[in-house]
């Protein structure tokens, strides 16, 4: 990133300290979501149940509402006390423990598997609408795509610095005999410490520069439901701003289906094993760390509209493609074309949300992104889980339906005006 890139008053290294939370909590999402412990819940946490898949959507779900409930307060809450740094510790700590605390999750332990995994994906997800709020602090208004690719970027390189970790790990413990449930703990714990480790740059060098508001009219809990509601009742003000949050869910619950099922998928339907799920999962970061770097620098000249568009015909392809494949070449490829898609699709969304949210209600509007992708989260897992329990394990058809929400998606982008957006955002505050 260069000095033009940012905002006055911003150096590089706290631009590179904000960016690298994306590298260190990339490691969950890669480790706990997509590659390893998803498909070890399935095969072995649930002993491959028919219900087994179902039970994990179910469970993510339960996170995701949780997150619902409560982001656009925290949100406010942290604007009014300018505290999102502090928010932003209390729900790393929680992510790293939670994460730790799967180690538990052996052979038919359910309890402690759900139990820990809702809880950290809970603070994993309520941390990440805390990190991007500080994105508009950061990154000059005509480079919020650029500076938010290379986050994405960023972060994708941690997945995969905490997956080849793993990798080597598994490798080894294969090596010596052991069976997934010696191995996969192991990795667990690995991800969690990789995010302690990864994570302080980002509590040493990064400012919060929002001001309090003064002690008396700080938002206690009603009256950050107050703000909520008034959000909500003069949304009429930010059209553009409600209509991509409406985009959001539909094609967000398609990436979010194939993020939490890519590894079940793999190895259910391509019947692929645990140390070549996790290859391609890591060739995957790899082409999704090239797309939200590249789309970061593209997205600026061609609109933030244009790219999410261009990578929701990617999504669409990739799934055609996945539903195809009978063989590993063509589901090799499909899985690559995702991961572009899936760095570009990210970057833009976020900076999109930059562009269209009034300056004095960030962290508020970071929250309402963090709502409507965890509703996105919740239907299209939810969808894909329920799907392979009624057509009795058919996740090629589970596949194909996921599809059905980048269509969607697609089509209600194309009354979104990021131009129409951004003033009404700026006349909002004025």
């Amino acid at each position: 990133m260069s000095a033009k890139t940012l905002a006055t008053g911003v150096s590089k290294r706290e631009a590179w300290a904000w960016a690298m939370y994306d590298f260190a909590n990339s490691g969950y999402t890669t480790v706990v979501i997509t590659a390893i412990f998803n498909a070890y819940f399935v095969s072995v946490v649930a002993g491959n149940a028919p219900w087994a898949t179902f039970a994990w959507t179910l469970a993510l779900s339960a996170s995701y509402l949780l997150i619902m409930l409560t982001a656009p307060l925290v949100g406010a809450h942290a604007d009014a006390r300018a505290a999102k740094k502090r928010w932003l510790l209390a729900t790393t700590a929680g992510c790293v423990l939670g994460t730790a605390g799967l180690m538990f999750a052996g052979p038919g332990a359910l309890a402690p598997a759900v139990i820990f995994l809702v809880f950290s994906n809970y603070c994993f997800g309520s941390g990440e609408n805390l990190i991007a709020a500080f994105l508009p602090e950061l990154a000059d208004e005509e480079a919020l795509g650029k500076v938010s690719g290379y986050g994405w970027s960023l972060g994708y390189l941690g997945g995969l610095f905490s997956l080849g970790a793993c990798l080597a790990y598994v490798t080894w413990a294969q090596a010596q005999g052991q069976g997934a449930a010696d191995f996969v703990p192991v990795t667990l714990l690995i991800t969690a410490a990789l995010f302690a480790i990864a994570s302080l740059p980002t509590f040493l060098f990064l400012r919060e520069r929002a001001k309090p508001l003064p002690a008396d009219a700080v938002p206690g809990f009603g009256a950050a439901v107050a703000r909520l509601r008034e959000t909500w009742r003069h949304a009429r003000r930010f059209p553009d701003m409600r209509r991509f949050m409406l985009c959001i869910v539909f094609y967000q619950a398609g990436i979010q289906a194939v993020i939490a099922l890519a590894a079940i998928y793999a190895e259910q339907a391509m019947d692929f094993k645990t140390a070549d799920t996790i290859k391609l999962v890591f060739l995957v970061n790899i082409t999704a760390a090239i797309g939200a770097f590249v789309f970061g620098h593209v997205q600026d000249r061609i609109g933030h509209v244009r790219a999410i568009a261009a990578t929701l015909v990617g999504w669409i392809v990739m799934i055609l493609l996945a539903w195809k494949a009978e063989g590993p070449a063509l589901f090799w490829l499909s899985a690559n074309i995702a991961g572009l898609c899936l760095g570009a699709s990210q970057s833009a969304a976020r900076a999109l949300v930059g562009t269209l949210a009034p300056p004095a209600r960030h962290a508020e509007f970071f929250g309402l992104w963090g709502l409507a992708v965890k509703f996105s989260s919740i239907l299209g897992p939810l969808t894909y889980g329920a799907v392979t329990w009624i057509s009795g394990g058919d996740h090629r058809l589970a596949i194909l339906v996921t599809g059905s929400w980048f269509v969607v998606g697609l089509l209600i982008l194309r009354g979104v005006d990021a131009g129409r957006g951004r003033r009404a955002a700026v006349e909002s505050d004025a």
